[in-house]
């Protein structure tokens, strides 16, 4: 999703893969030969932000002689790289990557790097639940993806419902529902960081204070009961990758794990590294990391809130992950 915001960094390449023994601090080996190129592909949003900044800090040099990150800007190219076989490695909906494993489309999950980064924002300071938003006209991006997935359940829990309680405009990307708030064409937009954070901050170049008025985390915890975490997005590998190199699937879950860390310990450095390849100026990345909810957890060990999310979003519609619960062996 280009932004129309200038980038106040030069770009550069973004994100390869990683690890599997550490031989010096910072850097991580795969047991297997190393790759010539190696190409990760992620959202211009936040869990791109810990891919970035492994490529630009050289975690994935001992990996790839060419590690690479490239984005993709809605899930429709996402999908058509997956299905050509152009995409190996790539950050996807956690939705969706259950969607294609039920499919039998040979898609797992590597893990997950965020629990959930999810805002609606507003100029309307008011707006801070769900039924209060009854009545009001709100933009969404991505028709039949996670934010939307997730708002539908929310506003079921409300007992609201988008065709008689609602209005809805759905948007191909986060940075047109952005403009559709700024413009007053809306009173709210649900988006992703760091798609919040630019709405804020191109508000108040405008002279318009936005702010974010539902943490949408907090109001899936509410709904599950589990806390405010929502296993949105994460890694996913295919199949005939995954058979033919597991060391480097290994070494880039360790290499995301330092990543992680790092990004969350010293977010001007990261938003730095970030701010070419997500095309947003660093500014708005590191004022976005504290909302992210970045993580590098291993899809095993968040299964219990996968299958949480999983089964409270699909409650309506079972089709939305393929019909039933993902089997074990999705969850690298």
């Amino acid at each position: 999703m280009t932004t129309g915001l200038d980038c106040c960094l030069s770009r550069r390449s973004v994100v390869g893969a990683t690890l599997c023994a550490i031989a010096s601090p910072g850097l991580v080996r795969a047991r297997g030969a190393k790759l010539r190129e190696l190409v990760l592909h992620g959202p211009p949003a936040g869990p791109s932000i810990i891919l970035a900044h492994a490529v630009a800090s050289g975690l994935l040099g001992e990996i790839a002689d060419k590690p690479l990150f490239r984005a993709w800007r809605n899930p429709d190219e996402m999908r058509a790289g997956l299905t050509s076989g152009t995409m190996q490695l790539v950050v996807m909906p956690t939705t969706t990557a259950a969607n294609l494993f039920n499919r039998g489309l040979g898609v797992r999950l590597v893990n997950v790097m965020t629990n959930g980064l999810l805002h609606v924002v507003s100029a309307d300071p008011t707006l801070t639940s769900v039924p209060v938003l009854r009545g009001k006209r709100i933009a969404l991006p991505f028709r039949n993806d996670t934010p939307e997935f997730v708002f539908n359940r929310l506003l079921r829990a409300a007992d609201m419902s988008p065709a008689r309680d609602i209005a809805i405009d759905t948007t191909g990307t986060t940075i047109e529902a952005i403009q559709l708030l700024l413009a007053g064409r809306v009173d709210a937009a649900l988006v992703p960081e760091p798609a919040a954070s630019a709405a804020i901050v191109r508000g108040g170049a405008a002279s318009k204070t936005i702010h974010r008025v539902i943490d949408v985390q907090a109001a899936w915890g509410q709904l599950t009961g589990r806390g405010p975490v929502l296993p949105q997005a994460g890694l996913a590998v295919v199949d005939t990758f995954r058979q033919e190199r597991p060391d480097i699937v290994e070494a880039v879950q360790r290499a995301i794990e330092i990543a992680a860390r790092r990004v969350v310990e010293q977010p001007a450095r990261a938003a730095n590294d970030a701010a070419s390849a997500l095309e947003l100026p660093w500014p708005v990345i590191e004022r976005s990391i504290p909302h992210s909810n970045l993580v590098a957890t291993r899809a095993r060990d968040a299964r219990p809130d996968l299958e949480a999310m999983f089964t409270t979003v699909a409650d309506a519609n079972p089709g939305l992950i393929g019909g039933k619960l993902p089997e074990g062996g999705f969850y690298l």
